[in-house]
């Protein structure tokens, strides 16, 4: 296997047992936060989540009966990036996301700022052009600008519709902030499921059979759980919460995922890494 020539290797994210060629989801992080408009810090992500589960060593699963080490899962390393060439790195993050759904293999993005998404999902939608989102989130992000500029993580979900073309194909859950304007967006143009993942799940049967890519924020959770990410919220989600949330999407026909804006510095405690790295773990078991 002949890597992209701008994946390093930071360690490895424990259970992720699998070569590449045996692999059927292949970890890549992303450590981009180069338009965050808050608290950055995003980009040491992949790094912290790759020192907690060396620590934690938990790969087994009790909500879903399933050990991590079972999975066919590979860690391919971390996209370089191109410090304040923002261009570039978006580049790269594509050219890996390609790399591996060009090869068969799901792609699982670990973040790095929510913008992340907008190239790790065009490769994946070229491969599955009736592709729908589903999106964990408090913000919309939805803002057709952001200080100027169109490709930022407060733009992003605007610029995966222009993606995508046509309205209804993108499920936004637990959202609970955003401006005026994105929310008239919003109503007139995605599937809107407020606060809660409960309302979303009445609407499982609408994906049934479809290529799903799941992108989580971790500011969905509740900021008393995470605090350490970028823009929190009040009023998220809770653990438990999630992993019901988990279990009812359990059998749909994800193709890809990411999971972002985890910045790890801002909690001294360490709490928002540990319970990230036990929301990754619970991702990848799910998947």
């Amino acid at each position: 296997m002949n890597l992209p020539e701008f994946i390093v290797k930071n360690g490895y994210y424990e259970g992720c047992t699998s070569n590449f060629e045996d692999s059927r989801i292949v970890l890549v992080g992303a450590g981009f936060d180069g338009t965050s408009s808050y608290r950055s810090g995003s980009r040491f992500a992949p790094i912290a989540l790759r020192s907690e589960t060396i620590l934690a060593q938990e790969n087994y699963s009790p909500y879903f009966e399933r050990d991590l080490a079972d999975r066919k899962i590979h860690d391919m390393g971390d996209v370089e990036i191109a410090f304040g060439n923002n261009q570039e790195t978006l580049r790269r993050i594509e050219s890996a996301s390609r790399f591996i759904v060009d090869s068969g293999k799901i792609p699982f993005f670990v973040g790095g700022e929510h913008l992340i998404t907008l190239p790790a999902i065009k490769p994946v939608l070229q491969k599955y052009p009736d592709l729908h989102i589903v999106q964990l989130d408090a913000h919309l992000d939805l803002i057709d600008e952001l200080f100027g500029e169109r490709i930022s993580h407060g733009t992003v979900m605007h610029r995966i519709y222009d993606l995508l073309g046509e309205p209804g194909r993108i499920y936004q859950i637990g959202i609970r902030s955003g401006s005026p304007e994105e929310y008239v967006f919003a109503r007139a143009n995605t599937r809107l499921f407020p606060f809660q993942t409960t309302g979303f799940t009445e609407h499982l049967h609408e994906l049934g059979g479809k290529p799903v890519y799941l992108t989580i924020d971790l500011d969905v959770f509740d900021p008393s759980l995470i605090p350490g990410t970028g823009t929190p919220e009040a009023g998220g989600i809770f653990f438990q919460e999630f992993i019901q949330f988990l279990k009812e999407i359990e059998n749909l026909q994800i193709v890809g995922a990411d999971m972002v804006e985890l910045a790890p510095q801002i909690d001294s405690t360490n709490a928002s890494t540990i319970v990230a790295s036990k929301i990754l773990r619970e991702l990848l078991v799910m998947i």
